[in-house]
């Protein structure tokens, strides 16, 4: 069995049913040739007008550019700025919740809880800071305890700081009647 191709005859009417470049970079039927020797494709007539005509907006892209870059700029550091401030109040929420757990221990010793805090701090990190002044606070009741965490975020921008105050709260661990 031969392709359609392969009969004689047929591969000058397929040609005409299906018009396009040659693979010789001959002209086609409209007589503009299309691909080049390297089969690199040829700038088409709107392109050609374009650059003749002068291009009015020459040089738009670069003004574009530094009208958008401060606002784009300005985007990333205010995002960095957020995520810096997310972290540090992560930071002091975990070790307000790890001065909690030491401190509602069964008879736990008065500042437990400030002192598992501050190890906490010490060991996480400056994401927050000025975490040490004032110093993590636990306050123990009767059935709860409460530890506090105050300090600033990291900052990104010089003099820009966000306060930073997590609380955390716990049953302290005693013995009841049933």
């Amino acid at each position: 069995m031969r392709r359609a191709d392969s009969v004689p005859g047929r591969r000058a009417a397929t040609a005409a049913r299906h018009p396009g470049p040659t693979a010789t970079g001959h002209p086609g039927p409209t007589g503009v040739r299309r691909f080049g020797p390297t089969g690199v494709r040829r700038f088409g007539p709107a392109v050609v007008r374009r650059l003749a005509a002068g291009g009015a907006d020459r040089g738009a892209n670069p003004v574009e550019l530094a009208v958008a870059m401060p606002a784009i700029m300005l985007l990333l550091f205010a995002s960095i700025q957020t995520a810096a401030w997310f972290v540090a109040r992560s930071t002091a929420l975990n070790a307000a919740q790890s001065g909690v757990n030491a401190q509602r221990l069964h008879q736990a010793p008065s500042g437990a809880g400030e002192a598992r805090a501050v190890r906490f701090l010490r060991a996480s990190g400056g994401w927050l800071v000025g975490w040490d002044d004032p110093a993590p606070s636990c306050q123990t009741a009767a059935t709860e305890v409460t530890c506090t965490v105050r300090g600033r975020s990291l900052s990104v921008v010089p003099g820009v700081s966000f306060p930073v105050r997590q609380t955390a709260h716990g049953t302290v661990e005693r013995w009841t009647t049933p």
